[in-house]
């Protein structure tokens, strides 16, 4: 009977939120927006693993009349109405042009999930390529075109 009367283990669900924030958005705004999402988190008892700014990405459609957007992945614990109010800040904010959440695994304990540090990553680099750098057929190797010896790949040992 004494296992009956311990404590249950707080058990949280782990979920990835991705949004994306207009690019005309300033480091600060981005970080600003960042930071409101870990207070949300934080207050409703869930934990924050991670931020990753993906960057400025060119988007597959227009959104808000862009062609472009920074990409904000998020990564973090929580219950279950964690991600509803997580969304409903995300909605009211007009830099934030579209989210999504995914649950990734339930009954997670979150002793076992070490905080990250938050990476930001520099995004698209095709802004600063020139536009005749790119080879003919994009970037695979055209038909007959022989590889480098040094870029092949020896075979594999069988056991």
């Amino acid at each position: 009977m004494a296992a009956a009367e311990a404590p249950a283990k707080k058990r949280l669900r782990e979920y990835e939120t991705i949004f994306l924030v207009k690019p005309d958005l300033t480091d600060d705004n981005v970080d600003r927006i960042k930071d409101r999402v870990r207070g949300i988190v934080d207050r409703e008892g869930g934990k924050v693993i991670r931020f990753t700014i993906w960057g400025k990405k060119k988007t597959m459609y227009p959104i808000a009349k862009q062609n472009r957007a920074i990409y904000v992945h998020t990564h973090y614990l929580g219950s279950t109405g964690l991600v509803a109010e997580v969304e409903r800040n995300l909605r009211n904010l007009d830099e934030v042009t579209r989210y999504i959440s995914v649950k990734l695994a339930e009954e997670v304990d979150p002793e076992t999930r070490p905080v990250l540090e938050d990476v930001r990553m520099s995004g698209d680099v095709e802004e600063a390529r020139p536009a005749g750098e790119q080879r003919e057929g994009g970037p695979f190797r055209p038909e007959g075109e022989e590889i480098p010896p040094e870029l092949e790949e020896e075979p594999a040992e069988e056991v």
